[in-house]
């Protein structure tokens, strides 16, 4: 199947330091472009990938689950490694609990993580009826486009495929049991206002993980996806001010590209 016109991956070439995002459930890269392409022009390498089945339709999705997903960020952050000296990995939603789980597997080999509105678990009764439910009905209704912003698309399918949000319930279980093997300096903003991902997500996180160079910021203008909402600009400044910290190479001002 054809990618949707703006959910192509996204690859950009640039210095010593790397950036690897990852987008959420059922979304794209769209949603996370114009941050890749804000720290692109400041000089980093920039990795956004297109997850395994999501980009295309809701039945190419039905096929994979949360294997498929984290080995696609996996590989990525792999190919980042080998080219350069500090890699950052950034994520949104289920795109957050992918980077959570790198950060628990990866140790020293990530230099620092970002995640905005991170899911930590699927809420609601439906949550705890998915086992048998996902052999009874095929989908049932899209989360996309939370977004306070008028005139946005993430680009993300408007059905959510049971069996992947069977097998996104089962991933999140298990990056909450790895949460106390992240240990790099975290980045954290969450929406007061977000209906797809309560703040106690976020709250839970900030309890578990072993990390001591944590820092909180809300998002008191924007909903769930965040980075295409009023507050996108404080969060590409608060992650590109974040990682300048941490890899001095980076820079203050930016790049050979301007911007």
């Amino acid at each position: 199947m054809p990618v949707l016109p703006g959910a192509e991956p996204y690859r950009h070439e640039g210095g010593e330091v790397g950036v690897l995002l990852c987008h959420g459930f059922t979304g794209s890269p769209r949603s996370l472009r114009p941050w890749a392409e804000y720290l692109a022009e400041r000089g980093l390498t920039v990795s956004l990938p297109l997850l395994p089945g999501h980009g295309t339709r809701w039945q190419d999705m039905a096929v994979t689950g949360w294997q498929d997903w984290y080995a696609e960020v996996d590989r990525e952050l792999r190919a980042l490694r080998e080219e350069c000296g500090q890699v950052f990995v950034l994520g949104l939603s289920m795109g957050g609990a992918l980077a959570l789980r790198l950060a628990a597997r990866h140790g020293d080999a990530i230099s620092g993580i970002v995640v905005v509105n991170p899911a930590n678990k699927v809420h609601g009764a439906a949550a705890h009826a998915l086992p048998v439910a996902r052999h009874l009905v095929r989908t049932t209704k899209g989360l996309a486009n939370d977004i306070a912003k008028e005139g946005m698309d993430e680009v993300a399918y408007d059905r959510v495929p049971l069996h992947a949000a069977h097998s996104l319930r089962n991933f999140l279980r298990l990056v909450d049991g790895e949460l106390p093997q992240v240990t790099q300096p975290m980045l954290l903003l969450h929406s007061p206002q977000d209906h797809v991902v309560p703040p106690a997500d976020s709250a839970r996180i900030l309890g578990r993980v072993s990390s001591t160079d944590v820092r909180e910021v809300l998002l008191e203008q924007s909903y769930h996806v965040a980075t295409l909402d009023h507050d996108a600009e404080r969060i590409f400044e608060e992650s590109h001010a974040f990682i300048g910290r941490l890899a001095p190479s980076v820079g203050k001002k930016g790049s050979t590209t301007g911007g």
